[in-house]
């Protein structure tokens, strides 16, 4: 998810696909695969998750490495015959790109609607005005890749329905005591009654939604002791300045952020009993640790 992230905000900057670091997003994404296939050989193997790796890992270097030669190429010449001013298509690769990462953070990339998104590029603009040639580039790679992933799309639903279990939205929670209600957070769901000095059994959503329900626990107070059964570790990612050390947690590996120079990636393990001690630590960071992403297990 890093990388299309990186790619949505970077776009909403106005920045030209063509500087984009494609070739060495594919090196981070497999040095980040190595770094965890490392850390889990302790555990009894499992095929399904890196037969799942596998696939993401080869599409997506297709995907980029194609990506990145066209538009270091034919992308970057049409680019120099334009204006100043961006072109309708490249706004709306600004807003594709960003409405897909917002999908992927709560439901499997697959099931994205890549064809609304190709109606929507052919509808949302007048095909005539300035800026010919490099509108009509846009269209043309915009199309292409649109095609290519809702068919790409359609294959991996089927053969991912066939081999995997649908996911749970859901995960459970043991909490050291309960959280006040908040109408921002309406999926916080205890299972039991609450007593006294007791903890807490609760569910709350997976993905992206994790996080901010983790961040919000956390804010008041509130320790894990189990999230899904497990009180060992949980992986969390933070974008951080490039100087800073992680002191009281496990570090798995480090990535620079390619388009944000100064400031890295960590990635790291912590207790689960540690996890909202460090998540306040970082709300108090005054803006030099930001909590990317908390994994669910």
């Amino acid at each position: 998810m890093h990388s299309p992230a990186e790619y949505a905000a970077y776009l909403s900057r106005s920045g030209h696909p063509s500087s984009f670091p494609l070739f060495s997003h594919i090196g981070q994404f497999w040095q980040s695969y190595a770094s965890v296939s490392r850390e889990i050989e302790k555990y009894p193997f499992n095929g399904g998750y890196h037969l799942m790796v596998m696939v993401i890992g080869v599409s997506t270097t297709v995907e980029y490495g194609l990506k990145g030669l066209y538009e270091r190429t034919i992308g970057r010449l049409a680019e120099a015959l334009r204006s100043d001013e961006s072109v309708p298509e490249e706004q709306f690769a600004a807003r594709y790109a960003q409405a897909y990462v917002d999908f992927i953070r709560v439901e499997p990339w697959y099931q994205f609607d890549f064809w609304q998104q190709l109606r929507a590029l052919w509808s949302a603009a007048p095909t005539g005005g300035p800026n010919l040639v490099r509108r009509w580039e846009r269209r043309f790679a915009l199309t292409s890749e649109l095609l290519v992933k809702e068919g790409y799309a359609r294959l991996i639903k089927l053969g991912t329905q066939s081999l995997y279990d649908a996911p749970k939205p859901v995960t459970a929670v043991l909490l050291s005591a309960a959280p006040q209600a908040d109408p921002q957070h309406p999926d916080y769901q205890p299972l039991a009654a609450a007593e006294a000095g007791a903890p807490v059994l609760a569910t709350v959503p997976r993905y992206e939604a994790f996080t901010a329900y983790s961040t919000w626990l956390a804010d008041q107070g509130i320790d894990f002791r189990q999230i899904a059964g497990n009180d060992g570790e949980v992986v969390v990612s933070v974008l951080v300045p490039a100087n800073w050390s992680a002191a009281s947690v496990r570090t798995l590996f480090e990535q620079p952020v390619l388009t944000q120079p100064g400031r890295k990636r960590v990635v790291f393990a912590v207790p689960v009993a540690r996890l909202a001690a460090e998540l306040r630590r970082a709300q108090a960071s005054a803006g030099q640790v930001v909590v990317e992403h908390v994994y669910d297990f």
